[in-house]
């Protein structure tokens, strides 16, 4: 028997922190019929700036004990003396290789470009261009001043990135598409290549389409996605990446944003999700901010809970993914998807239907 579930839940700053408050509330023993525990740590910019980072530490050693987080979104501030994101913290801190960004069909938006199959992303969670060392030489502001940057990635990371991207596809029936410039880059680039060609030949049943990144591009928005996607990538062409996949199937908010690390043999050892998207400070307190992602980013933990052998999670992962599209697909959307719900009426309407699923699942005996 697994330990009591409990999750890490990561405080966060302005709508970061309204639209987290609306989303545990999905995690009520009276909507999901489960009691996890939640502890909380407060990841706001001035709890960090107060504690130097030392709260975004003991955040992650909580994920890595617990195996599982929430994260909220925060604030980054710009001075490259200040605490900067704490992002990079807490994927180095639980041994993160892998984010999955997975945009879906919204029902009841009709997506950009017929764009009906799912698509993943599976990035790098650390190192290429996010904590590379950065330097300056020569005369300031001069023509002959010059930035350098030292980038590194590991192949540990590009061969999780491959595996984890055939094992996607695999359970979607898709094919794995895309990759980095190999090309230009052979050395550098060409590591995550060469690991995706290596698990293509221990997946010779998942259809196998390498391109380069810029050709990726091309592809998504000229109709590539006849079938489910999994696009493996570096950590910063995937952050670009999903900042545009997301969109194309309705908002940025549609979808939720997973950190995973694994143990040797590649099974989750912690999830950790949030929303994609930023802080949204111009929608503070307006109570219009899209809370989908958020609510999802519950879901996908609930769903690793399962797999960790957590009784009812399953259950309560799927009555969460289901009521959230069939919510929308009724027409109760945000002002993002062209509707006129707001935060708290589109989590009322979720938490609902949710409650209502498990109650008929419950009484037809089921577990989902």
């Amino acid at each position: 028997m697994p330990a009591p579930l409990k999750i890490a839940i990561l405080e966060g700053d302005e709508t970061g922190q309204e639209l987290l408050d609306q989303a545990i509330r999905l995690l009520a023993p009276d909507v999901i019929g489960l009691q996890p525990e939640l502890v909380h740590y407060d990841l706001s910019l001035a709890n960090r700036r107060a504690t130097q980072n030392g709260v975004v530490t003991e955040a992650a050693t909580a994920i890595r004990k617990y195996g599982f987080g929430i994260k909220a979104a925060t604030i980054t501030p710009e001075g490259k003396d200040d605490v900067g994101s704490p992002n990079r913290l807490l994927r180095e801190g639980i041994d993160g290789k892998v984010i999955v960004r997975t945009g879906r069909r919204i029902p009841g938006v009709t997506p950009i470009g017929g764009t009906y199959h799912p698509i993943s992303v599976v990035r790098m969670a650390v190192g290429d261009a996010y904590g590379a060392k950065e330097s300056r030489e020569g005369e300031a502001g001069s023509d002959d001043e010059v930035a350098v940057r030292v980038e590194r990635i590991t192949r540990s990371v590009c061969r999780a990135v491959s595996e984890y991207a055939f094992r996607q596809a695999t359970k979607m029936g898709g094919k794995v598409y895309g990759g980095p410039k190999w090309t230009v880059s052979p050395v550098y680039e060409g590591m995550l290549k060469e690991e995706m060609d290596k698990a293509a030949a221990q997946y010779p049943e998942v259809e196998y389409r390498p391109m380069l990144i810029d050709a990726t591009y091309a592809g998504l928005i000229s109709g590539a996605t006849e079938t489910p996607l999994v696009i493996p990538a570096l950590n910063r062409d995937g952050d670009c990446l999903s900042d545009l996949v997301m969109p194309m199937f309705g908002s940025i908010a549609g979808a939720e944003s997973v950190l995973l690390a694994f143990d040797e043999e590649y099974r989750t050892r912690a999830a950790m999700a949030e929303a994609p998207h930023g802080t949204a400070p111009t929608l503070l307190g307006k109570d219009v901010a899209n809370p989908m992602a958020m609510i999802l980013s519950c879901a996908a933990v609930l769903h690793y809970a399962a797999t960790a052998g957590h009784e009812g999670a399953e259950r309560a992962s799927r009555a969460i993914y289901e009521s959230v599209l069939e919510a929308t697909a009724a027409g109760v959307k945000t002002p993002d998807l062209g509707g006129h719900h707001g935060t708290t009426d589109f989590t009322s309407e979720v938490v609902t239907r949710v409650q209502h699923k498990i109650d008929v699942w419950s009484s037809l005996g089921t577990t989902v």
